[in-house]
């Protein structure tokens, strides 16, 4: 059994046609698409498009990611306030874009389950933990706080979130983080996902990692409108895309609290914290 598994693809159509074609030419028997095909990238519609075709035809599954259940939030909740708005113009800016198609995210699974031969090889597919799709699996996260959020009968726990490939162990059951398609944070910035086979009574598997066109996808940031529309936040995503790097933590640890307090505006805390970049 082969089980192709990808994640993360942030509305990066150049980066999820590559990884469209790698996982057709490798022909698996299952393939999952294990949360956050849109949003925080410009073309999210388009890859909600190619994802649903590639559903209904081929029978890829999904699962949802956080941020297919923000776009959901975002549908029924409007901003409090205006500070709020211009914070979360980048979203507001991708639901406008796929609303056509918004009823095409209703219904995913936060989690998903397969095996190959029976008990003691069933693998266990979400997008963050059995606590949240929002609950990362790194490196550095102690083993205390994967107590509940990891299951204890399966072969195999495959997780994203992070944008970071990762194996590591909670007491006997392996975690897989396969990374990301649209805009890695590990500083390769290469897509990834996962690539699974039951070979011999056993799961093997490997994480592949694949170029795209870059400058057919920083063009799509320049010209969709994505960064001109999507609020100042926005820029701080693309920089998210273009260094490899994760930066929202350092944005909201450094700048956001004054934001937030009405001491600086946000246009110009964006434009200090990108300054300080270089």
């Amino acid at each position: 059994m082969k089980v192709a598994i990808f994640s993360d693809i942030q509305g990066n159509l150049p980066a999820m046609e590559k990884v469209v074609s790698a996982i057709q030419d490798w022909d698996p028997d299952l393939v999952v698409m294990d949360g956050d095909l849109v949003n925080r990238g410009p073309s999210s519609l388009a890859c909600l498009e190619l994802f649903d075709r590639l559903r209904r035809e081929s029978g890829w599954l999904p699962v949802q990611g956080n941020h297919e259940t923000w776009m959901m939030r975002c549908d029924r909740q409007a901003p409090r306030d205006a500070l709020e708005a211009d914070m979360r113009r980048f979203a507001d800016w991708t639901l406008e874009q796929i609303r056509p198609r918004l009823d095409d995210l209703r219904g995913w699974p936060d989690h998903l389950c397969f095996d190959a031969e029976g008990d003691a090889s069933w693998v266990h597919v979400t997008h963050g933990t059995l606590n949240s799709n929002r609950q990362g699996i790194t490196a550095s996260l102690p083993d205390e706080d994967l107590a509940g959020a990891v299951p204890d009968d399966v072969a195999l726990f495959v997780t994203a979130h992070t944008h970071r490939p990762l194996l590591r162990r909670f007491q006997d059951v392996p975690i897989l983080n396969v990374g990301s398609v649209g805009s890695p944070f590990d500083g390769d910035p290469r897509g990834s996902y996962a690539r699974l086979e039951w070979r011999d009574g056993e799961w093997h598997w490997e994480i592949i990692r694949f170029e795209y066109d870059r400058e057919r996808a920083d063009r799509d940031f320049q010209h969709s409108g994505f960064i001109e529309q999507g609020g100042p936040l926005a820029r701080i995503l693309y920089e998210e895309w273009r260094r490899a790097r994760l930066l929202m933590p350092l944005w909201r640890r450094d700048f956001e609290p004054a934001v937030l307090a009405g001491e600086r505006p946000l246009g110009s805390a964006v434009d200090a914290f990108i300054a300080g970049l270089d």
